[in-house]
């Protein structure tokens, strides 16, 4: 019997591996279990054919006490606590509601304060289910009582409510963030770069708001071109007029200071260079508490709610985290990034070709698959492949941000959509939703082609922030 190449058969495996994952969760397994799970069967196989040795799993504890201890990754769970005391503060109905009435005496009114709002809270609490379910239920109907096209509707609805996969601090950039930061130097050293420019989430967070701007304002034309050509789909909501000008501004103020300050303690004091992510996550959380008692909202049954939810999603995450590692070691030792490197190296194109197939996979991934499980199986094989043909680790990890949002609204699995069929009135037809969610997913794929034309919309500020002492 013919011997077969050891390291054409860790390929093989390794191979069989990525696409047996993909099949086993098409069955409908759970993700995490999935990902270790597979592995550790390929692992096995791999040992048989003394390909793969198990002292490789050596490694793992002290990775997984490293995701425990990881000071950038306690950031996580710190914006999850905020989003979700956010979610129950009622912010997003003051805001829907005084923003509908600011902009309904103009055609296309009731979308602009949709999109406004949808950056606001993507940029106060980064929790995407809970925006879109919160505006469904708010703006959706007011929209179809003031004779919007439902298809605007909810297109304009699954489209802001998403905003926060890339509106910083999006829990996706963390991630991607520190993954990129370890990946980067590791490819840096191997390419005789001993002193590499670290990335930090910082970087990826402030990467991420020009992009973020040229997305809002796609968004804001289109409904401005609806507003001028097709003026029936989205009319104006006269009967506003009538509360009076002097109550309305102090609304406007009363509902616009809360957001804005928790953005500008957030955001502002990691563009300053005042505090890291981590220590803006702790601030962004006691300022979200202290606007909840502000407002009267405060429980100790709330309180704990919010605990429990926040530990569910955090524990979610991690365990998605920890699986992945498994996939990781076996995928790398049997030469999955060998056989990925060559793959990409070999499409026509050069860098450009590899990175538009990469995210040509991570777009028709985000089909099935969740954000957090999309990049933990694709970022670590592609990623060291894609910085060490020169990508910019912060380019790259906006991109992916922008694509997965992509995805994450795309008929017919889109994450978004089905987030906003649960709430639409029954008038709302699921297929009216997917075809409102089309044009949205255009200025998505325009968007991302934009920043994909012009890395410095991602590069360029992180570089004047923190650079050159700004």
């Amino acid at each position: 019997m013919m011997e077969m190449d050891p390291i054409l058969l860790g390929e093989i495996l390794a191979g069989t591996l990525f696409f047996g994952i993909i099949f086993v969760l098409a069955l409908g397994f759970p993700v995490a279990y999935t990902l270790a799970g597979t592995s550790l069967m390929v692992a096995a196989v791999g040992w048989y054919f003394e390909v793969f040795d198990f002292s490789n799993f050596g490694a793992l504890a002290s990775r997984y006490v490293g995701f425990m201890s990881s000071e950038v990754l306690v950031a996580v769970p710190l914006f999850i606590f905020m989003g979700v005391l956010l979610e129950r503060s009622g912010i997003a109905e003051a805001l829907l509601t005084t923003m509908g009435r600011l902009f309904g005496n103009i055609r296309g009114g009731l979308g602009f304060s949709v999109i406004i709002v949808g950056a606001l809270l993507a940029a106060s609490t980064g929790v995407v289910g809970a925006t879109v379910v919160t505006m469904g239920l708010i703006s959706l109907p007011a929209m179809l009582r003031a004779g919007y096209d439902p298809k605007l509707g909810a297109g304009v609805i699954a489209a802001s409510g998403t905003l926060g996969q890339i509106i910083p601090p999006s829990t996706i950039l963390i991630f991607m963030g520190d993954m990129l930061s370890g990946i980067n130097a590791q490819v840096q050293m191997s390419k005789g770069n001993f002193a590499p420019t670290p990335v930090s989430v910082g970087d990826l967070f402030v990467g991420a708001i020009l992009p973020s701007a040229v997305l809002v304002g796609l968004y804001m034309l289109y409904m401005a071109g609806k507003a001028v050509f097709d003026p029936k789909s989205c009319p104006a909501t006269p009967f506003q007029r009538e509360e009076g000008g002097h109550g309305l501004g102090r609304e406007i103020v009363t509902a616009l200071l809360p957001p804005l300050a928790l953005i500008l303690a957030v955001l502002g004091s990691i563009l300053g260079g005042i505090a890291t992510p981590t220590e803006a996550a702790s601030v962004g959380s006691v300022g979200a508490l202290l606007l909840i008692a502000i407002k009267g909202r405060f429980s100790l049954r709330m309180l704990q709610q919010a605990c429990l939810s926040t530990a569910t999603i955090t524990s979610m995450v991690f365990t998605l985290l920890l699986g992945a590692a498994v996939f990781s070691i076996v995928f790398r030792i049997l030469g999955g990034e060998d056989l990925v490197h060559a793959l990409l190296s070999s499409l026509p194109g050069g860098t450009m070709g590899a990175l538009i197939s990469v995210m040509l996979v991570m777009f028709l991934l985000g089909f099935v698959l969740d954000t957090f499980e999309v990049i933990f199986i694709i970022i670590p094989i592609t990623a060291p492949v894609l910085l060490g043909m020169d990508v910019d680790p912060i380019w790259l990890g906006v991109l992916v941000g922008i694509n997965l949002q992509t995805s994450f609204m795309t008929p017919p699995f889109g994450f978004s959509l089905i987030y906003l069929r649960g709430v639409a009135p029954a008038a709302v037809t699921t297929g009216m939703i997917y075809r409102g969610a089309v044009p949205f997913v255009a200025l998505q794929l325009i968007g991302l082609g934009i920043v994909m034309a012009f890395p410095e919309l991602s590069t360029w500020l992180p570089t004047q922030v923190f650079r050159n002492g700004g």
